[in-house]
């Protein structure tokens, strides 16, 4: 009920257009149920000899009734799904909005398919609940107690008769109810998991195709569809029983009620047309009763859906923007930790008291073995996540005390995996600043080393680049993801792995391009190839969450430390290769 109570809040938000719904919706119901009346007295009339301008009096009277309840119950159907689609549209957007306010730990422990599945589907499920459950229900509500009213007052024993089937019929549809809504919660649980194999499939169809996995693919995706199936199949044919029930009930009902208003009508205890109202009036008792099954699944389905949009929105963010967050404006770039510790929810620590300062202007470098936490401490810095132990601070204040977005502002990411869109080059290079001119795109792409190649294309940076950037090479991909940094003009650099997936000639032009961007800016470069750190102002070698060494190149090679290790390992057979290719020459000569 609670889930209900809350559908219900968004709906009030457009109280008035669902008031004239339902205004509309019982003025329609009201002159339904005259109709019946009116027939009744039609067929009185003519069986006992009435004039014929009666006759057609009454039928022009039916034939205008009919005509008033047909644009009253267009006018609740326009007013109803006006409502429906302005929830949808507020729980959509609320849910979207949520999702971008959520720090990556939610992201790291939700499959994408389920927040898909939570936004399409259950949303509409919602949507339905409004407009054919809510509004609906009241129009069952006022057909049944208007023709139960009206059945009670023609014959109270004929009308017990026909009235038997509602208790066994009201039990059946309340206890549907609970089985229906575990049964819809677990289908939509199901789609949400159908829609990220076939989410994973397409994202990763190169690899799929490259290791010939499209039967494995094909045979996962049929077990996952196959399941949906059936499990859908059985909560319809339950829904299909509880229909059948029902109307087997009122058919029943249905006969009895011939029957003995037959012999009533024989006996001259009723009229032809008396009993020819109340079996219509029974009829129309009938349709709401019957789509009681119908009004209990639509109740079914939004509560399980409700439970899923909610929980999402019910999530409480562990990065929250404090209330008192101030606008820290353009930063010096002077960045500090200070006894950090960080774990992620599986308890583990990934950082153990990291400590060191980088000062404005300053080139830090990462070096360590993967799952050494050297993307977790960049990853601190614009608060993606917030240390369990110890601070964050630029120029002396707290990372917590600031807002989010000045923030993400001041600190610009290159990531390893750079994510493209569906758009122009133009647009991908200003998807951080919508505003930029041509001018300054052009300018960052020069300083990014991109300019010349996009200047070769045909359409030049209107050229569409296709999904994630399909179209584009590994080297251009990261370029553009440079140039769309440099755009954004953070005082504070982070250069994620930037260059571990190019060759050595695109890695140069990168450097090349990275040389530019970190001029006057405090740069954290992540990197696994020394020749990407050995120029950095200060490298700290991570192991295990804890920073083991810290110092420039050269003071670390002498070091005789981990550091060392690594460059006899990546460097060392490089320069012996280098010095017997000059003695091979040199005896040559």
């Amino acid at each position: 009920m609670r889930v209900l109570a809350r559908l219900l809040l968004y709906t009030w938000r457009y109280r008035n257009r669902l008031l004239l719904a339902y205004l509309c919706l019982f003025a329609a119901t009201l002159l339904s149920l005259a109709v019946p009346r009116l027939i009744g007295w039609a067929i009185d009339t003519a069986l006992t000899g009435g004039s014929s301008t009666n006759l057609f009096a009454l039928a022009l009277l039916i034939l205008g009734i009919s005509a008033v309840r047909g644009v009253l119950s267009y006018g609740q159907s326009y007013l109803g799904e006006s409502v429906s689609q302005r929830v949808a549209y507020d729980l959509r957007n609320a849910f979207y909005d949520k999702l971008q306010r959520l720090s990556f730990a939610f992201h790291d422990r939700q499959k994408t398919g389920d927040l898909m599945s939570t936004a399409t589907a259950d949303v509409e499920n919602s949507r339905n609940f409004v407009n054919l459950g809510l509004i609906r229900a009241g129009q069952l509500v006022i057909m049944v107690a208007g023709a139960t009213t009206l059945l009670l007052l023609m014959d109270w024993r004929l009308a017990l008769i026909g009235l038997s089937a509602l208790p066994p019929a009201s039990y059946l549809a309340v206890r549907m109810s609970g089985s229906l809504r575990r049964m819809w919660l677990d289908i939509q649980q199901r789609t949400g998991h159908l829609i990220t194999v076939l989410q994973e499939n397409l994202s990763g169809v190169r690899v799929v195709k490259a290791l010939g996995a499209e039967e494995y693919e094909e045979a996962r995706f049929a077990s996952s569809a196959d399941a949906l199936s059936n499990k859908t199949y059985a909560t319809v044919r339950l829904h299909a029983i509880n229909s059948s029930l029902l109307t087997l009930m009122f058919v029943g009902v249905s006969g009895l009620v011939l029957w003995y208003g037959g012999q009533q009508v024989l006996a001259g205890h009723m009229t032809a047309g008396q009993l020819t109202q109340f079996i219509l009036y029974l009829t129309m008792l009938t349709m709401p009763i019957r789509m009681t099954g119908w009004i209990v699944n639509t109740f079914s389905r939004a509560v399980s859906s409700g439970e899923r949009i909610f929980l999402v929105l019910d999530t409480r963010s562990p990065v929250e923007e404090r209330p008192d967050a101030r606008d820290m404006g353009r930063v010096q770039g002077r960045v500090r930790f200070e006894n950090v510790s960080f774990s992620y929810r599986d308890g583990a620590e990934a950082l153990h008291g990291v400590e060191f300062e980088a000062m404005p202007g300053q080139s830090i470098a990462f070096l360590g073995p993967p799952g050494s936490g050297k993307t977790t401490v960049v990853h601190l810095i614009p608060r993606f996540y917030d240390p369990i132990h110890g601070r964050v601070t630029i120029d002396g204040a707290d990372v917590r005390d600031m807002s989010l977005a000045s923030l993400r502002r001041n600190v610009g990411i290159v990531f390893q995996d750079v994510f493209l869109f569906s758009a122009t080059l133009r647009e991908n290079i200003a998807y951080g600043v919508p505003g930029a001119t041509r001018e300054q795109i052009e300018a960052a792409a020069k300083a990014a080393q991109l300019h010349d190649f996009i200047m070769s294309l045909p359409e030049g940076y209107e050229t569409w680049i296709g999904e994630r950037g399909v179209n584009l090479s590994g080297g251009q991909r990261q370029r553009l993801a440079i140039a769309r940094t440099l755009l954004l003009d953070p005082p504070i650099l982070v250069l994620d792995d930037s260059t571990s997936s190019v060759d050595p000639g695109t890695e140069a032009l990168i450097q090349k391009a990275l040389e530019r961007v970190m001029q006057g800016r405090t740069t954290f470069i992540i990197a696994h190839r020394l020749s990407s750190v050995e120029h950095a102002d200060l490298i700290l070698v991570m192991r295990d969450g804890q920073i083991v060494e810290r110092g420039a190149h050269r003071e670390l090679q002498r070091s005789g430390g981990f550091y060392q290790r690594i460059y006899q390992l990546q460097l060392a057979p490089q320069l012996n290769v280098l010095a017997e290719e000059l003695t091979v020459r040199e005896g040559d000569s």
